[in-house]
């Protein structure tokens, strides 16, 4: 090697050195069940045990300005429980209750401070839930950015170094949601961000197909991540919402349940379900696939255990009665080679 080569590697490996790494991808599990044990933290380590970083919980929202007893011990559990894991706070209702007005929105951000309030060490507020579906949310894009923009500045003054997210789901056109969404941030003439990062909930359309499947018309789901990327920059481009970083705020795949286990359940099941070990395979592929696109920072599997109710939701990493499925495997190993970084993209479906 000639000198001028040789100090051409030794600056390349200099300037290696300096440059930041890529921040790591945060994987974490939907799990409310810590809001209903007087010992949080027995559950806090069942998920750190499966190499979960971080843990979701629903603080439900019926119209009140504060966290009433019951809810308010729930947020205390959760406070508990960031002791030992990041903890995202989902605050949000069902379409009934959408926040229209001035007044409605005040509350509900009132009510999403006073959340954050109680627990000063969440890690994250996703501000309602899927705001494009009809069962969450009822009064289209334009309200939703009143709402975001004012819960932004509330729940930044409880605590400044919050994340703040909004929530979409893969059905009912992201898209196009994200585009009213941007039209209507523009209109305001607001110099504030929405957000600190976009949560999107990316549930493949249908149990037969593969994670990185991609779709046409208005369905995204992870596999369809250029389209999600290129439209908040779209939307977005030129204004004060800086940041297009994505967290991927729910995931999940259905299993069938095996008989031995099925006096755990109850009902019938309402939808298409992978094998065990095909969801196992699923869950492996979503962290991964998650790990290699460039401005996710998150994901998050719904849920730890399954729902009795089968017309519910069964894509645990467990099934009912502490089993673990082979999902939970496949979940801990992923999780784990995501925490250090050691993913290798460019390979596999």
């Amino acid at each position: 090697m000639s000198a001028l080569a040789a100090a051409g590697v030794a600056v390349w490996l200099l300037v290696e050195a300096r440059a930041p790494a890529p921040p790591r991808l945060l994987v974490g599990v939907d799990d409310d069940r810590l809001k209903w044990t007087p010992n949080p933290l027995d559950i806090v380590a069942a998920e750190r045990e499966l190499g979960a970083d971080a843990v979701r919980v629903w603080v439900s929202w019926y119209g009140e300005t504060k966290p009433g007893p019951v809810r308010s011990t729930e947020l205390d559990r959760a406070e508990q429980a960031a002791s030992r894991i990041r903890v995202v706070l989902a605050v949000f209702g069902f379409a009934r209750v959408t926040p229209r007005t001035p007044a409605a929105r005040r509350r509900f951000c009132a009510y999403a401070g006073a959340a954050l309030a109680r627990v000063p060490e969440a890690r994250a507020v996703v501000v309602w839930n899927e705001a494009n579906s009809p069962v969450y949310w009822n009064a289209g894009a334009a309200a939703y950015e009143s709402l975001l923009a004012r819960c932004y500045d509330v729940l930044h003054r409880v605590r400044p170094s919050v994340v703040v997210l909004d929530s979409t789901a893969s059905a009912h056109d992201p898209a196009a949601f994200l585009r009213a969404l941007g039209a209507a941030y523009r209109a305001s003439g607001r110099t504030r961000p929405l957000v600190d990062a976009f949560g999107h909930n990316p549930y493949p359309e249908s149990a037969r197909e593969p994670v990185s499947a991609r779709h046409r018309g208005g369905f995204l789901g992870e596999g369809d991540y250029p389209r999600l990327a290129a439209t908040l920059d779209a939307a977005f481009a030129g204004t004060a919402q800086r940041s297009r970083a994505i967290w991927y705020l729910e995931d999940g795949f259905q299993t069938a349940v095996p008989r031995r286990l099925a006096g755990l359940y109850r009902g019938r099941e309402t939808v298409a379900t992978d094998p065990p070990a095909v969801q196992a395979e699923r869950v492996k592929e979503a962290i991964r696939l998650a790990a290699c696109q460039p401005t996710v920072r998150a994901i998050f599997n719904f849920e730890l255990v399954d729902e009795a109710r089968l017309a519910g939701w069964q894509s645990g990493l467990e099934w009912r009665g502490q089993h673990a499925k082979p999902a939970a495997a496949a979940f801990s190993s992923a999780a784990r080679a995501a925490a250090r970084g050691d993913v290798r993209c460019g390979t596999g479906p």
